[in-house]
């Protein structure tokens, strides 16, 4: 029954936390944007997490990971993000890709692709976005056809996160299902190296290591095995991976909007004016208060989400998954918002570190999935509204 399903953290997953911190504080803030300004990756940063198991929490024992749930992997995200040295992949690699390859992966695919999501030496990229297409999946157009030896490839993605960093990427295309003769989403590892793949860079205002790119696909020629799990599975297969999108999404957001309070009350007790420090003052102190206590709420919704996946309720926790989300976002930029002002013109001085978390924030409300389609997510199955869309 889900009123038996603690929610709270087990001490073995607040030891994770803590360990986490204090190897992150060894990178920090002052690493990841002097890399993210050079134009360079965080590679060390990432190896050295695999090395020590942080990246493979989540990997089943057998394949060399700690046979952990998406809580434990969350819980890392959240505190290499509130360190200030946030790895964006990790939302997609292991959480995204790890999580459908072990639940839906031939046994062959388990033993290519997951030791190396466990200790960090694979990264694969995932592509589901469209130009036309946006949160309808049904509207995908890349499409794989059999032949006599595989599959042809054809379509195209958009704003698809580490292409240039990654050996393969899986992507969701449709095929026409055996049973049906209906076009279903399934999905294909595809080389990055592969003739006919290819992808460009799109040009971001946001400060990080991660770059976006356009994807195409053209007659990229693949052997069976590159699909993933059954071409019948359909959208069940898919959201095996989009749910621990969100709750990772939601983490990441959760640790940003912890370092932007902690910034802000670290200047409210420092600085003063007229002879008190700022924070003394209830129009300071009391927008700070708030965000504290949003950001709880947002953990809180977070592990509950993990905490319902990890038992196999996953409607309940598709529905968790999008509340957490849409409250981590929001956290995220009020809380980024109040740190600024209440640094006053310093807010937007680099040597803060917050103006780069503006745009940062900003995105959240809108990826991986923008806050409309999760409050259309909430109206359709808990509130029981007609579908909008």
């Amino acid at each position: 029954m889900t009123d038996q399903i603690p929610f709270t953290e087990t001490e073995e997953r607040q030891a994770l936390r803590k360990s986490v911190a204090a190897f992150a504080s060894k990178y920090g803030e002052d690493y990841w944007l002097e890399q993210a300004r050079a134009g360079k990756k965080t590679d060390e940063l990432w190896a050295d997490a695999g090395k020590q198991g942080f990246l493979g929490v989540a990997v089943p024992e057998e394949y060399g990971g700690g046979g952990g749930g998406i809580g434990d992997l969350a819980a890392v995200c959240e505190e290499l993000s509130a360190a200030g040295c946030p790895l964006l992949l990790m939302v997609v690699s292991p959480a995204i890709c790890g999580t459908i390859i072990a639940s839906y992966g031939t046994d062959e695919q388990k033993q290519r692709w997951l030791p190396g999501f466990a200790d960090g030496t694979r990264k694969m990229a995932f592509a589901i976005t469209e130009p036309d297409a946006g949160s309808n999946s049904h509207n995908i157009t890349t499409t794989a056809t059999r032949t006599d030896d595989g599959w042809t490839l054809n379509g195209g993605k958009v704003y698809i996160s580490g292409v240039d960093e990654v050996s393969d990427v899986l992507v969701v295309g449709r095929v026409e299902s055996a049973k049906t003769g209906k076009l279903r989403p399934a999905l294909f590892v595809v080389p990055t190296g592969v003739e006919g793949f290819s992808y460009n860079q799109i040009e971001m205002g946001i400060v990080g290591p991660e770059k976006q790119f356009v994807v195409h696909i053209d007659n990229v020629k693949l052997p069976y095995d590159a699909l993933v799990g059954s071409e019948d599975a359909g959208i069940d297969q898919l959201f095996a991976g989009l749910n621990p999108e969100r709750i990772m999404a939601a983490s990441s957001a959760t640790g940003m909007a912890r370092r932007a309070l902690e910034k802000a009350t670290a200047y409210a007790k420092e600085r003063e004016v007229w002879g008190v420090p700022i924070g003394q003052h209830q129009a300071v102190a009391h927008p700070l208060a708030q965000s504290y206590v949003e950001i709880n709420m947002a953990r809180l919704m977070t592990q509950r989400a993990a905490a319902l996946y990890e038992a196999g309720e996953y409607l309940l926790a598709g529905e968790s998954a999008n509340m957490a989300k849409y409250a981590a976002a929001e956290a995220a930029c009020t809380t980024v918002d109040r740190a600024v002002q209440v640094h006053g013109g310093n807010g937007l001085a680099e040597e803060y570190g917050l103006v780069h978390m503006v745009g940062a924030s900003r995105l959240t409300r809108i990826a991986p999935v923008s806050r409309e389609m999760a409050l259309n997510f909430v109206a359709q199955f808990s509130l029981g509204l007609p579908k909008s869309y």
